[in-house]
């Protein structure tokens, strides 16, 4: 889209005439918020919280786990922070930075003024943090947080303490601010596009979000399902988890994962975004096989559907379902395998530079592709059987979420950051921040597949000692791995904010797409007149 041209003097010279009385101040401004990138903001800022929220919890289950014994706490709660840990992350930290990145980013890319919905909007962030609050604060009920594993899986969570009730409900506000975001991200982008720009020359991180947001309409009310047949099991009396009422635990798992699975490509789809809109520009290329990318991301969201039971080997299903699940998962490692050939191809040859978002996105590649194996061994039954619920899973799937997930908000705050800030961060600090990322990450979580392999289940506080080793350097990890997002936080981001080098309207030579042609710092109005996208 290198010739995008647009019209952008009538929007910028708006913002700065009016810049004093064309939208409201002080804490209006934020509470009332209707504006993408106000809004945009808001939800990063909440994700950034929820994420040192949850990065505490783990860091008190890496300290209990840094020997063998009870160190710091009783059993019970240790369980607590594993499932709060899980829930926190998944529904407070990486869902709502997503949803952060598309607010701000989706109605620049595609020439829009604002999201489809404003008003809706808004009360789609301020239903979250009602939701943080009451899941947060149910630590301090009677019988603590929940401790049924962030999975909630009955029997545990139906003879949970008043803390189960309330992660229900957070986690019902949560779908419902979900389900709304996602609306609007779809009618958006359908119905906002700039004169010009068909859905075949949308920029990349667009399609994985609308194919995300399908997703997320597609799965939150099977989760809303889910946990209300919980709850009524709990205070109402059905029997919908309960085999001695006629109903069955095992089918709560069903309900869960059919949620769940769709979940983890909710997590991952809008990263593959973020990276497919950073390697052609510090490559230099346009993206190889842009078609083959958005049928690649389609058929990943079509086939997450079919693959929920491999959560589930050891629950004794039938052998043909146990081989139509292995079958049907491998098969995703397709268009997974289709994407990363692709960025691969796009570096190939390119003239390419490594400043910090680059770095992330290379990064990305490279620790999502060691989880993307781990999990096509996982789909093997037999062996999932041997693995189910060992550190191999939680190797597993922190590889794909913390290298995966994360690594991809953090190439995309570094790409974008100078769009929305005006300022250039600190390149150095950047690469700091990087490669001692990642160098801790894999301290953190490499060794984990051994402690797996040799047998150490998850979610327990204690274990004997032959897997002291591995812990205390998963531990150790652990902790400088944390503070190098303390790191982040304090000596990259909020210096961006601050001030700086000034960014111009184009920082990357060579980023392409709408983004691009309005100033920095985004003005608060854009494309109040279309762009045409020729």
């Amino acid at each position: 889209m290198s010739n995008t041209t647009m019209d952008h003097a009538h929007a910028a010279d708006h913002s700065h005439d009016h810049a004093h009385d064309d939208h409201p101040h002080g804490f209006r401004r934020w509470l009332f918020a209707t504006n993408h990138k106000d809004i945009g903001t808001l939800y990063l800022i909440f994700a950034l919280t929820m994420l040192f929220a949850g990065g505490t919890m783990a860091l008190m289950i890496r300290a209990e786990l840094f020997q063998p014994g009870l160190q710091f706490m009783q059993p019970e709660f240790f369980n607590q922070l594993t499932t709060m840990h899980g829930l926190v992350m998944v529904f407070g930290a990486i869902m709502p930075a997503f949803v952060g990145f598309a607010n701000w980013m989706i109605p620049l890319q595609i020439g829009a003024s604002d999201m489809a919905f404003a008003r809706m909007n808004n009360f789609s962030f301020w239903l979250l943090p009602p939701a943080a609050i009451l899941l947060m604060g149910s630590f301090w009920v009677p019988g603590g947080a929940t401790a049924a594993g962030w999975t909630l899986y009955a029997p545990l969570s139906t003879q949970m303490g008043p803390g189960m009730d309330m992660a229900i409900f957070a986690i019902h506000i949560m779908g419902a601010s979900s389900i709304m975001g996602s609306i609007n991200i779809i009618t958006t982008i359908l119905n906002m596009r700039a004169p010009g720009m068909t859905l075949m020359k949308m920029p990349m991180f667009c399609w994985t979000w609308l194919i995300t947001a399908y997703l997320l309409i597609a799965v939150m009310p099977v989760l809303a399902g889910a946990i209300t047949m919980t709850l009524t099991d709990r205070h109402f009396g059905t029997s919908f988890f309960n085999a001695a009422g006629g109903g069955d635990p095992v089918m709560y798992q069903h309900i869960f994962w059919f949620f769940g699975h769709p979940e983890v490509y909710i997590m991952i789809l809008p990263a593959f975004g973020i990276v497919s809109q950073i390697i052609p520009a510090f490559a230099r290329k346009p993206l190889f096989g842009y078609a083959s990318m958005v049928y690649a991301t389609a058929s990943i969201a079509i086939l997450s559907f079919i693959v929920w039971a491999h959560h589930m080997f050891t629950t004794g299903m039938p052998v043909t379902a146990q081989l139509f699940f292995m079958y049907a998962t491998m098969l995703i490692a397709v268009p997974t395998g289709v994407k990363v050939f692709n960025w691969i191809a796009t570096m190939w040859q390119g003239s390419m530079t490594f400043e910090t978002p680059m770095l992330f996105a290379i990064g990305f590649i490279f620790v999502f592709t060691i989880g993307g194996f781990t999990g096509l061994i996982l789909a093997v039954t037999p062996i999932d059987i041997q693995m189910q619920d060992t550190y191999y899973v939680v190797a597993h799937f922190h590889y794909v979420l913390v290298a995966g997930s994360l690594f991809g908000l953090f190439a995309g705050f570094y790409y974008w950051s100078p769009k929305w800030t005006g300022f250039m961060y600190n390149e150095t600090r950047g690469k700091i921040h990087f490669w001692s990322s990642l160098f801790w990450f894999n301290v953190t979580f490499f060794p984990m597949h051994f402690l797996g392999l040799a047998g150490m289940p998850r979610r327990y506080a204690d274990y004997p000692a032959q897997f002291t080793d591995f812990n205390m350097l998963a531990s150790v990890g652990a902790f400088f791995f944390g503070f190098t997002q303390l790191y982040f936080i304090l000596f990259v981001v909020i210096p961006a904010y601050r001030g700086g080098k000034p960014a111009g309207d184009k920082p990357w030579e060579g980023a392409e797409g709408l983004e691009w042609t309005i100033p920095s710092p985004a003005p608060f109005h854009t494309f109040e007149t279309p762009p045409t996208v020729k």
